[in-house]
């Protein structure tokens, strides 16, 4: 018989719909008609253990067996699901070929690859197990996927990655969570103080970013606009570009902080003829945004909707697997395969149909369109989150669910309506000796746009001014100067939307700058999956607090980063480790090119731990509740 593992019941019993019939339910695993079995993990039905399984010693939490680092990993059965790794056990013995059918993603190929192996599967069963994609769990889609089984060793690279990863997050987690937890509680403070490879830094970015704002002085610049007068009475307004002469006048980003400088453009510049040194005309093009994968999708619910990471990604795992309306949601991939591409007209005309809050645009929609989110060479194990050829109609959403579907049917629709179009004017001014610049965009065709009831705005009023017809060498007037009073404005806290932007763009924080330019624009902390539970976390540990939208970091939290070494609360050191797991991914990095400078590394933060006390945390209190204190501790939280 062939073995279906699935990562979860629900797409165990979608895969089971799509195989012969009739089924015979059992206890953890159905059997269908022509004698193949379909079973499932529970999610992670496999731990690592805890630290005192490799040496009763380390029950004790003692500076001087940091760090630990076992030298043969193990892992046991979850509690809860002893019971299903049974019937999986069971299972794999009795079958002939096994398909391995995890979620889409280094995590579910980890997932069932590590039970594979605590089994002891044969060697010869590994050999031809096959690998199931499916992204999708309406019965036509996961009947396509049946047809396009491929080599499960084609997927080890994700397997590793994400072992790679666990590992790592349980290393660093143990081993620094034990140390400063243990120095804390030299000078008074009683609680685990829990450090995390990726926690952490983006911990440090919310106090970073606080400590930038108390320490935020506002200053005044100027600016000059100048008001020109063609020959036909045609007004307009041209900006002032201040020249070099003017930069000991200047800050770093070019604003003139001297407000006598700015008066004495204004008097040299009124009533004064003003020619046109430049007229630079250009369409310019705009193509539709990617479709979302999970962070992109989770940022633009946080901004329109105010929803945070977690309960978009509760929502999208409730469309996905109850619904069935949409693609499988934990995806980093922002792109579609050509093949898709088939499916798009039957996908709009049942939008149109569904009467939600797109349908109007997905009637117009072209689906001979091929947007540049089809991309074979983009897409690996998943691809991005779209619309299924499941109607919304008749089904039961609440509002979040409405939402949350409606976006991403939009940025689907988005992908079959022509470029946005707009043409670009600048215009040049040599006003008594000084450079004015005035520019204007004018849509021509709205495209896309039209679905998102928004133009190329710009915070500068210039781009949204209509210009006159003028020509270089023409001359004009300068009726009058005008100065515009401005004061710096300090760094804004994170929100959720921009806080998740940060992680998953970080080598815009990143300091290093050799290290900076090796990072991706992508390359961010933590996974599209985990990235909402690291948020959480660290409010659910006190170290992070709401004030309406904004992001604060507590005293705790706060406390903490001031007590740990700069490398560990900055995001360099863990974006570069990121960088490398992906790499382990896409076979361009191995294994020990993870974890050798990984050890290597917590040898030299323990003994930094290990030499001075947190002297920022005496006095300081736990926020965590004692109950979930008690748990973390028992589990040496990571």
């Amino acid at each position: 018989m062939n073995l279906y593992i699935a990562e979860k019941p629900s797409l165990g019993r979608a895969i089971a719909d799509a195989l012969p019939k009739p089924h015979k339910k059992q206890q953890g695993f159905i059997q269908t008609g022509n004698g193949d079995v379909v079973t499932w993990c529970i999610g992670h039905i496999l731990e690592q253990v805890e630290p005192d399984h490799y040496d009763e010693k380390y029950k004790k939490w003692q500076l001087e067996h940091l760090p630990i680092i076992p030298e043969q990993w193990q892992l046991k059965p979850k509690f809860k699901t002893k019971s299903q790794l049974t019937v999986v056990r069971k299972l794999v013995k009795q079958c002939h070929h096994i398909i391995h059918a995890g979620d889409p993603d280094r995590e579910g190929q980890l997932l069932v690859d590590e039970v594979i192996d605590y089994l002891n599967v044969s060697q010869q069963k590994r050999q031809s197990m096959q690998r199931l994609l499916i992204s999708d769990l309406n019965l036509a889609a996961v009947k396509r996927s049946l047809t396009q089984l491929k080599p499960n060793s084609d997927f080890m690279p994700l397997s590793v990655s994400a072992l790679a990863r666990s590992r790592a997050d349980w290393l660093y987690g143990i081993n620094l969570t034990r140390a400063y937890t243990i120095q804390g509680g030299k000078v008074g403070y009683q609680g685990v103080l829990s450090v995390g490879r990726v926690q952490t830094p983006v911990l440090g970015l919310v106090v970073n970013r606080g400590k930038e704002i108390s320490a935020f002085t506002s200053k005044p610049f100027y600016e000059v606009n100048a008001e020109v007068s063609t020959v036909n009475n045609e007004t307009f307004m041209a900006k002032w570009q201040p020249s070099e002469a003017c930069q000991p006048y200047m800050d770093e980003e070019g604003r003139v902080l001297v407000r006598s400088l700015a008066l004495n453009v204004i008097q040299r510049i009124e009533h004064q003829t003003a020619t046109v040194i430049e007229v630079k005309k250009e369409q310019k093009k705009q193509n539709a945004p990617l479709t979302y994968n999970l962070s992109s999708l989770q940022i633009d619910a946080a901004k329109i909707f105010s929803m945070n990471a977690k309960l978009v990604l509760d929502v999208c795992q409730s469309l996905y697997e109850k619904h069935k309306l949409i693609t499988y949601p934990r995806s980093d991939c922002r792109y579609l395969p050509l093949e898709h591409h088939q499916q798009a007209k039957s996908i709009l005309s049942i939008i149109a149909q569904s009467g939600i809050a797109y349908a109007e645009g997905a009637k117009h929609a072209d689906p001979s369109i091929k947007s540049k989110t089809f991309n074979n060479g983009k897409v690996s194990a998943h691809h991005a989150i779209v619309p299924t050829e499941k109607s919304p109609s008749n089904t039961n959403l609440n509002n979040f669910e409405k939402n949350i579907y409606g976006l991403i049917a939009r940025q689907y629709i988005a992908q079959f309506y022509p470029a946005y179009l707009y043409n670009h004017t600048r215009i040049s001014l040599d006003i008594a000796g000084g450079r004015f610049c005035a520019s204007a965009n004018v849509p021509e065709q709205l495209g896309w746009k039209s679905l998102f009831n928004t133009t190329n705005k710009k915070a500068d009023d210039e781009v949204n001014q209509s210009l006159p017809q003028i020509n270089k060498g023409e001359v004009v007037q300068c009726v009058k100067g005008h100065l515009l009073e401005k004061e710096t404005q300090p760094p804004k806290a994170f929100t959720d939307a921009t806080l998740l932007g940060a992680m998953t763009g970080i080598n815009r924080f990143v300091t290093d700058k050799a290290l900076k330019s090796i990072l991706k624009d992508t390359d961010g902390l933590g996974t599209e999956a985990t990235r909402a539970g690291i948020i959480e976390l660290l409010f659910k540990r006190g170290f992070l607090k709401r004030q309406g939208k904004q992001i604060h970091a507590t005293d705790v939290g706060i406390g903490l980063i001031d007590a740990l070494p700069v490398q560990c609360t900055t995001p360099d050191m863990t974006a570069q480790w990121e960088a490398t797991l992906n790499d382990i991914g896409e076979k361009k990095a191995n294994y020990q090119n993870f974890m050798q400078p990984l050890s290597a590394t917590l040898v030299e933060l323990v003994s930094n731990a290990s030499a001075q006390l947190p002297t920022s945390l005496k006095g300081l209190k736990s926020n965590i509740n004692s109950t979930y204190k008690k748990r973390r501790r028992r589990k040496n939280a990571a």
